[in-house]
């Protein structure tokens, strides 16, 4: 996408996230009905997502619930790509980018995990954000900790829908998915391959930041309100 058209697609995203939640985020099951007509590469998960624990370039451990209260972009690539996962990151830190224009930036954690830890030394890891225009205060690459199989990042892709084939003796081919969780755990959508809109995935992630899928649980006293009235129905 040309620098000009990203610039416009980051202010025209700006503008409705400063506008405030109503209008983009009021109801997240109407924006997911929306996006599920329109579009194509968009994919409705709504279940706990799996966890997991592993560690960043300075041998920092983090796992799920420490990113409670954020919504998490999470992807799985690996360094030594030279196809499709450089594109990904391309296209992550074009979104970043328009979320971090907005006041979602301390509400949004950007996480690439490999799928190659044996290669992907953390000499690899802190280098690699930089080169595809990545912003560090809110993405991270995360690798297995020394205590886990070196299988370990491969098979939490799997957990998250990924299959991998061998080639040349090598299990790294695999699909493009970035996984969207929001700020409670939960595993709301896909977006598949590359030619989804970032504007819809940066609405997407304005909802989740506006907690608009808190709106959707019904709060205990409620529950039981409307259970006494449906039985006198």
């Amino acid at each position: 996408m040309a620098r000009t058209n990203s610039a416009f697609l980051s202010a025209a995203v700006i503008g409705l996230a400063l506008v405030g939640s109503p209008a983009v985020g009021h109801s997240l099951a109407e924006l997911e009905g929306n996006l599920s007509r329109k579009e194509a590469y968009f994919q409705v998960i709504n279940k706990p997502a799996p966890p997991f624990q592993l560690q960043d370039a300075q041998g920092v451990r983090s796992d799920l619930a420490s990113y409670a209260g954020k919504v998490i972009v999470l992807n799985f690539i690996y360094a030594s790509c030279t196809d499709i996962c450089p594109l990904l990151s391309d296209r992550i830190a074009e979104i970043q980018d328009m979320v971090n224009r907005t006041p979602m930036k301390e509400l949004v954690e950007f996480i690439s995990v490999t799928t190659d830890p044996e290669h992907d030394s953390s000499v690899v890891l802190a280098g690699y954000g930089s080169v595809h225009g990545l912003d560090h205060s809110n993405w991270r690459f995360l690798t297995k900790t020394p205590d886990q199989l070196e299988s370990s990042t491969r098979m939490l892709a799997e957990a998250y829908g990924h299959r991998f084939t061998p080639v040349n003796g090598e299990y790294q081919a695999h699909g493009i998915v970035t996984h969207i969780i929001d700020r409670d755990g939960q595993w709301r959508a896909n977006f598949h391959g590359l030619q989804f809109s970032p504007v819809n995935m940066v609405l997407f992630i304005n909802a989740l930041t506006n907690d608009a899928h808190s709106k959707l649980k019904a709060k205990p006293e409620e529950q039981g309100f409307w259970s006494t009235i449906r039985k006198w129905l």
